[in-house]
């Protein structure tokens, strides 16, 4: 005996997807009715269709767009749990932007935004174990775990702590190179890892405390420390990564120092500035 037949409104209403949905849906291939009356048009669901709806409804809700759900629903277990998964990652990188931009939110609309301590420092020349390349900016997350998770797969003694330079471009062109590295006193040639000199800079630094999800408000403090004591920005910005993941997953814990180089303009010199050219 065959299931009895619903109409799109009963099927409507045991699905919780509306009318106007369910003929979407039908339109657009991805569910359709067990019958569709050659007479008046009426569409006609079986009981059976309800799990897939309810499949349906749950990946629409997820946010994916309804060619995936049609990919998802007609391929192979195996294809299939890959297409999922790989929305999901997504999802995950939508919830971390979101998390950064509320974080910045909050910290920008504050009454009083804590002041940050700058401080103006040269750094010496070193040469160290780095990875170098060429990337888009959305990129730089993922190629930045990969990348240090090589450097600490090295297993070599480090003497200071670890840091990478970013070059203006990849911030003003969304693409440019990235490098990170690994402070140490012998610099291997193992896969990507190359022995990299950092050029000997003077740079205007503050420490950001914890998580990065609004350490853009920071780099702007500094930024704007920069110009109000008549400096110029001259090369790629440093970051040095005093505590971090590496050394504790208490995000509150983390502290990075972003240290930009800088040059003195025509205006002058703000005082304690340890260098710069006449």
């Amino acid at each position: 005996m065959s299931p009895p037949r619903l109409t799109i409104g009963d099927f409507a209403q045991l699905t919780q997807l509306s009318r106007k949905t369910l003929r979407h849906y039908h339109e657009a291939g991805l569910l359709t009715p067990d019958q569709v009356d050659p007479a008046s048009g009426y569409r006609y669901y079986s009981s059976a269709q309800i799990p897939t709806a309810q499949v349906i409804r749950r990946f629409r809700e997820l946010g994916m767009p309804v060619p995936e759900v049609r990919s998802v629903l007609l391929a192979e277990v195996a294809e299939r749990g890959e297409l999922i998964a790989a929305h999901l990652a997504r999802l995950e990188d939508q919830l971390l932007q979101t998390q950064s931009a509320v974080a910045s939110l909050r910290r920008l609309l504050s009454p009083a935004p804590p002041a940050i301590e700058v401080r103006l420092r040269a750094a010496p020349a070193q040469v160290v174990a780095g990875i170098a390349a060429d990337i888009d900016r959305a990129a730089v997350l993922a190629w930045y775990s990969g990348a240090m998770a090589e450097l600490a797969a090295l297993g070599v003694a480090e003497v200071g702590p670890c840091g990478g330079l970013y070059d203006n471009e990849l911030f003003t062109d969304d693409h440019g190179q990235a490098m990170v590295y690994l402070a140490v006193e012998r610099a291997p040639t193992v896969g990507r890892v190359r022995p990299i000199e950092v050029p000997a800079a003077e740079l205007a630094t503050t420490v950001h405390p914890g998580p990065h999800d609004d350490i853009d408000v920071t780099y702007g403090q500094l930024g704007a420390w920069v110009a109000d004591q008549a400096l110029a920005l001259a090369g790629p910005v440093h970051e040095v990564y005093l505590v971090g993941p590496r050394d504790t997953p208490e995000e509150s814990a983390w502290r990075t120092e972003i240290g930009w180089p800088v040059f003195r303009t025509a205006i002058g010199r703000p005082d304690g500035y340890p260098g710069g050219h006449d």
